[in-house]
């Protein structure tokens, strides 16, 4: 599960809109740059098996639950489009019946034309087609099979004693309970039909089809969701909730599910801030792209989960306090229906896509709505967390190589914090009108489908005619962490400072990048506009460190007060930086 509670957040906004590119050149006896090292070579996708030949469309699941057993009862209907012509077997995600006894034992699957034989075997059922396919060809293949799952959907007693059922399917753990094609490059409509003893109610994703009781004392419930999400957004929480539509949003209603017993606390928890935020990312980035947003109180989770329509958070999210603490997970969790849901990494390599997206936009967020002071002080404890996180895992990248360990997908401090900060950090590249175009751009390119970093990269180079390379391989491809010592002098005879920055990272790697320089000339200074005695804003410069060793020479009209290293906070790195005399 994701823990995401704990996750510090990070990075503030730069004053003005421009970026910061270098305008101010080198002096021309700086010393030349150091070797660079070639770009690292493109990585390969991560290793599932996917087979883009193959495409669901629909799953429709029809599950039994009971109070007597957890032995849960399936039938999956699933809705497949062939792409190519030949194809004579289909692999679905399926875990096999354990020792222990959990696990899941297929009875049965059936086709268009009849019964199908099947292998169900390395966790996967291998399903041979009675014909081969024709380009283009959609069939139905139905998979009846029963078993306890061992993990992805839970079943136990909430803090409460009450027995429930909520689903945990991060980040391939649907497969436990749900045969699918359970990776996220292959995104699908679905629906849960449930049925379950009547005390309980059920939620899922989509909207609610029918609620119908039967004989026995059981209820059938069943959701639909309409448009494509990938497997590990798949939810479904059966309990005895507290239910209520607090709002809408363009018409779309926001709703709260908690435990009866803590019904007057959620409901009061969970008024705020969703809407607020949906509006925010509605405005920043594109529409809402699904039917309703829930948020679920459950025990599957210890901090939040995205889950597509449905966002799932921890027993003890519930306090009747709105802390800061869950009210920043409903913001992130809510940033994730833009980025992870509507828009989804094409494989587990480019995972930051989605967290590294939801952490920035959580912040941003944040400053929009409760100011910059609690921006910066999550940018710097942010920046601590890196920093220790890369001590400790000096090669870490943030798009991982070819994938094979699902418990290594995330990192906090590395997936999080570092790819929320180099969003950061391309927005200051770039601009502020060109990062917010670029971010739009691929939003509406990419909502409701699978996206790489390449794909992000053409659209913010799009958007801002520049070349991104370099930065994408330093930040996101490479690990390292950047460290920089320097100083500065006034040369009263020159009318001018010399700048010192070195980059003295035990890395041999040497970064790129510019730098802002914040110069704070005395109030009386030409063209300074004095404010209580101090000069306001200070006159911003940009230089370009491309080498180890880095000279500057900035014209000045009187000797500044002060000259400070990326005063905005821009560069996710060490600095130590200070005056260091009165000339060369």
């Amino acid at each position: 599960m994701k823990h995401i509670a704990s996750l510090l957040l990070i990075a503030p906004l730069a004053a003005g809109t421009g970026g910061i590119r270098p305008h101010v050149l080198p002096d021309t006896g700086s010393m030349p740059s150091a070797a660079r090292g070639t770009m690292p070579s493109e990585r390969a996708p991560d290793t599932y098996p996917k087979n883009p030949a193959i495409d669901a469309l629909n799953y429709a699941f029809a599950l039994t639950l009971s109070d007597e057993t957890d032995t849960i009862s399936g039938e999956a209907t699933i809705d497949l489009r062939f792409l190519e012509a030949g194809i004579e077997q289909v692999r679905l995600d399926l875990i096999e019946e354990r020792p222990d006894g959990t696990g899941m034992r297929a009875g049965a699957v059936t086709g268009t034309d009849g019964a199908l034989e099947f292998e169900h075997a390395d966790d996967a059922l291998f399903i041979s087609l009675a014909r081969p396919t024709e380009a283009g060809e959609r069939r139905r293949i139905t998979v009846a099979y029963e078993g306890v799952p061992a993990t992805g959907l839970i079943i136990g007693p909430n803090k409460h004693g009450d027995r429930t059922f909520f689903s945990d399917n991060w980040p391939d753990r649907a497969r436990n309970w749900l045969p699918t094609i359970d990776h996220p490059y292959d995104k699908a409509t679905n629906e849960l039909i449930v049925t379950a003893p009547a005390h309980y109610q059920v939620i899922s994703n989509g909207l609610l089809i029918e609620e119908t009781d039967l004989p026995a004392g059981t209820r059938r419930t069943h959701w639909k969701q309409s448009v494509p999400i990938a497997t590990w957004l798949y939810v479904l929480g059966v309990a005895r909730f507290a239910v209520q539509t607090v709002d809408h949003h363009n018409g779309v209603p926001i709703q709260t599910w908690v435990y009866a017993q803590d019904r007057d606390a959620g409901f009061h928890d969970f008024a705020v801030p969703t809407k607020q935020a949906m509006e925010f990312y509605g405005d920043r980035v594109g529409p809402y792209s699904y039917e309703k947003l829930a948020n679920v109180q459950s025990n599957s989770v210890g901090g939040g989960m995205e889950a597509a329509t449905a966002i799932f958070y921890g027993d003890d999210s519930v306090t009747g306090e709105r802390s800061i603490r869950w009210r920043n997970v409903i913001i992130h969790e809510v940033a994730h229906q833009w980025f992870g849901n509507a828009v989804t990494e094409y494989d587990w390599d480019d995972v930051w896509l989605s967290e590294g997206f939801a952490t920035y936009f959580t912040l941003l967020f944040i400053e929009h709505q409760y100011g910059r002071d609690e921006f910066v002080e999550r940018l710097k404890v942010s920046r601590d967390g890196i920093r220790a996180f890369m001590a400790e895992n000096p090669d870490y990248r943030i798009v991982h190589d070819n994938l094979a360990d699902m418990s290594r997908v995330t990192s906090g401090a590395g997936t999080y914090q570092k790819g929320s900060w180099t969003l950061h950090m391309l927005r200051g590249v770039v601009g502020e009108d060109a990062f917010r175009a670029g971010i739009q751009d691929y939003y509406r390119e990419f909502r409701d489908r699978n996206a790489t970093t390449a794909d992000f990269r053409r659209a913010m180079e799009e958007a801002s005619g520049l070349d991104l390379r370099e930065f994408f391989d330093q930040w996101l491809y490479r690990g390292g962490w950047l460290k920089v010592e320097g100083g500065w002098s006034y040369d009263a005879e020159a009318g001018a400072i010399h700048v010192e920055i070195d980059q003295v990272q035990d890395d041999a790697y040497t970064f790129r990048t510019p730098f802002q320089i914040g110069i704070h000339l005395p109030p009386d200074a030409p063209g300074e506009r004095g404010v209580h005695g101090a000069a306001e804003p200070p006159r911003i410069e940009v230089v370009e460190v491309d080498a180890r060793r880095n000279r500057f020479t900035i014209p000045v009209e009187a000797e500044p007060r002060d000259v400070v290293l990326d005063p905005h906070t821009w560069l996710l790195m060490d600095a130590d930086f200070e005056r260091r005399g009165a000339g060369r």
